[in-house]
């Protein structure tokens, strides 16, 4: 048997159960509210590595890897950003969020973000809203299906554009069926696939190596002295741009949508310890390895002409069939498990947030569902014509967005007073700041885009706030 047909049986079986899930999971949604955040009756396991799934996309598995290989020991600042923010994300923002979206009744997050606004501001904060998230996301989306794509087209006979279309028609069909019930399900098979795969394949690499000291000695050998700076190479304010820019890459983590919906959706308080626990322990598992992952290509595979490929070169290299297989599902769940997400946040907002549901009365789910087709089919277009290494695309929409949001989300749980014409300021400071900054030339670690306009939203809500 060959490596393509047990890849292939791995992922057909795989994809059947997802299936089965939004099957499963239809029966269970009646409204919006168990479409958009599964009726509040999510357990902490599902919460914690739902979360963590959809978090972490094909970048963590392959964009990660691969900018560890190219990057060397700089891509470190990138891992430290993203714990802080994971931290003050489960400690500070998870509690909060779920008191006051239980309390209030909210099923997204502009609701939480808008909720005491008033006439233009409030239609105006609406509409911004939804354009950063269909914008930003349909890029995003489109970097998990292209991602999809790259996975087929490595291991089977298949263009790019017949891959992506078949990964994003199966993600579509599970998740209108079953709304946030089937993402949230699927994202923790996904989830688990993912640290297991990750894990899996860092520790062979490790071992193929020869151990930690022979990976020290090996990347020594024959990585640049650029690779082995913590700076890489920048000196004095280059340096410190460096460092600023790639911590700053976790910032996007505080207003991502897709993911606070998981508190929103959090059964139980007393569930929160676990779900923090795992939430945590999840990232620092799956992002470390993948770190390890790119170091040992340095040495196993010196001459590889894609390092985004070095996830499933490494997979071919060093596992049997079988396992080489799930490793494979495990990069597609990865796709999966955000892309899913991400659809599901865009019929949220046109639906519910643009009260799209209110115009068409009692059609509210079928609406929903249309609009996740109709982005999918954009999002499958933008993969196929408009191509681009997923780790920029990906910490493009990741920053926008953050940007836009993340300010106001971390100042309203502070318990800041903010003023009606601050909130769509601050979303068109962070969106269109960090798209501009995006265009112009690049600064050491993209300082620019992933922390000026965030930075700059957070002290002009400030200003504006409420005496």
């Amino acid at each position: 048997m060959s490596q393509a047909t047990v890849i292939l049986i791995t992922l057909v079986i795989y994809k059947i159960i997802l299936i089965g899930f939004g099957l499963w999971a239809e029966r269970r949604v009646k409204d919006n509210t168990d479409f958009f955040v599964g009726g509040r009756e999510l357990g902490p396991v599902v919460t914690a590595v739902s979360f963590s799934a959809s978090a972490s996309s094909a970048w963590a598995l392959l964009g990660l890897s691969g900018a560890a290989f190219i990057m060397g020991l700089s891509v470190l600042w990138i891992l430290i950003g993203i714990i802080i923010s994971l931290v003050i994300t489960w400690l500070w923002i998870a509690p909060r969020m779920f008191h006051i979206s239980h309390e209030k009744g909210f099923i997204t997050l502009t609701d939480f973000i808008t909720y005491d606004l008033k006439g233009k501001a409030l239609s105006l904060s609406l509409i911004l809203s939804a354009v950063v998230i269909v914008i930003s996301f349909i890029f995003y989306v489109a970097a998990q299906f292209q991602g999809a794509g790259q996975t087929f087209a490595t291991n089977f006979d298949m263009s790019l554009s017949s891959s992506i279309l078949i990964g994003g028609l199966v993600i579509v069909a599970y998740t209108m069926l079953g709304g946030f019930w089937a993402v949230s399900l699927t994202d923790t098979l996904q989830g688990i696939l993912m640290a297991l795969g990750a894990f899996l394949l860092a520790t062979m690499a490790v071992i193929e190596v020869g151990g930690f000291g022979a990976l020290k000695d090996g990347l020594l050998a024959v990585v640049t002295p650029d690779q082995l700076s913590m700076t890489g190479g920048n000196v004095g304010l280059m340096a410190i741009g460096l460092i600023m820019g790639l911590l700053s890459v976790g910032l996007g983590m505080l207003g991502q949508p897709h993911l606070l919906n998981r508190f929103m959706a959090l059964k139980s308080a007393e569930s929160l310890p676990i779900a923090q626990t795992i939430g945590i322990g999840w990232y620092l598992l799956v992002y470390i390895c993948m770190i390890l992952l790119g170091f040992c290509g340095h040495i196993l595979v010196p001459d590889i002409a894609n390092p985004e490929g070095l996830f499933f070169r490494l997979t071919q290299d060093l596992f049997p069939l079988i396992i080489g297989g799930i490793l494979t599902a495990a990069v597609l769940s990865a796709i999966m498990s955000t892309a899913d997400s991400q659809l599901l946040v865009i019929a949220s907002v046109i639906s519910h947030d643009l009260k799209l549901e209110k115009i068409i009365k009692n059609r509210g789910l079928l609406i929903s569902r249309l609009i996740m087709v109709a982005t999918s089919l954009l999002a499958i277009a933008v993969a196929i014509f408009l191509p681009e290494a997923i780790f920029s695309r990906v910490l493009f929409a990741w920053n926008a967005i953050g940007a836009a949001f993340g300010p106001i989300v971390i100042c309203r749980l502070a318990g800041m007073k903010l003023s009606d014409a601050s909130v769509p300021l601050a979303i068109s400071v962070g969106f269109f700041g960090t798209v501009i900054l995006y265009l112009m030339p690049n600064m050491p670690g993209d300082f620019g885009e992933r922390f000026l306009p965030f930075f700059t939203s957070i002290v002009l809500l400030w200003l504006m706030r409420r005496k």
